[in-house]
């Protein structure tokens, strides 16, 4: 008898959170399309450049020690 009321309990619970998660995710739903749209950084072209040749190095390195 004992493990039929906790069992009990516990599916009031999981009810009880069901109906507060609905309550919150359908507040939530109007608060994300206020999110401002973040912007990508731009990387200069000398920044990509010295980063290609940082990798390209690496792998002349690789490859001479095999």
């Amino acid at each position: 008898m004992a493990l039929e009321h906790i069992i009990a309990s516990i599916d009031a619970e999981i009810s009880q959170l069901t109906q507060a998660r609905a309550l919150l995710s359908g507040a939530t739903e109007k608060s994300d399309k206020a999110k401002p749209v973040r912007k990508r950084r731009k990387m200069s072209a000398a920044a990509r450049k010295k980063i290609a040749d940082a990798q390209r190095r690496r792998w002349v390195k690789q490859k001479a020690g095999k």
